[in-house]
């Protein structure tokens, strides 16, 4: 086999296996001598270091490893803590159009239409930056209110609020219909 195929062929074993893999195993797989595949390693390890890459090849013992070179691991470290992208599930997407269309609102309207306990739906929201807290209803126990945030407005392409899309009365009727006719088929059941 030619040394730049075997080579390559080397790399994505390391690449993949992601740990260390004995060269026996190695030769095994790709039907050559041991020998060729320390001469391949030793190979790639120089290349990589005259290309300044930011991986390595190291050895241990009988087995060789692909790895980041040390003076990477800053980048590492500053692009691991960068937050991921929150997925808004069917729950949070639902308690977000609420809040989006009532508020400011109280988690016990939240709760009251959605028919569940919705805290750890509304605080999510709130950790993504999508809900905040607004104020307090003036009534007993004074319950916070919620209503959406700029953040809401930009991940939506909602300029303002006004701009969300209304709801059709017609089928705003019907929804209120199934829910009557849930409500009702709930109290007998």
């Amino acid at each position: 086999m030619e040394i730049r195929k075997l080579e390559g062929i080397i790399e994505a074993i390391l690449f993949t296996m992601g740990g260390a893999v004995e060269l026996s195993r190695i030769a095994k797989a790709v039907e050559e001598p041991e020998e060729r595949i320390k001469e391949a390693v030793t190979s790639m390890q120089k290349r990589y270091e005259e290309e300044d890459r930011g991986i390595s090849i190291i050895e241990l013992e009988d087995s060789c490893q692909m790895c980041t070179k040390p003076e990477a691991y800053e980048y590492l470290i500053r692009i691991a803590k960068q937050p991921k992208k929150q997925v808004l599930s069917d729950v949070l997407l639902e308690t977000l159009s609420i809040i989006a269309y009532k508020q400011p609102v109280t988690k016990i309207e939240i709760e009251k239409i959605r028919g569940v306990k919705s805290d750890h739906a509304v605080n999510k929201l709130v950790e993504y930056n999508l809900v905040c807290e607004v104020g307090r209803l003036d009534a007993p126990g004074r319950p916070l209110l919620f209503g959406t945030t700029e953040e809401f407005l930009r991940r939506f392409s909602v300029q303002k609020l006004e701009d969300l899309p209304g709801i059709d009365p017609d089928q705003m009727e019907q929804f209120k219909e199934e829910a009557e006719d849930e409500a009702e088929i709930k109290l007998h059941v």
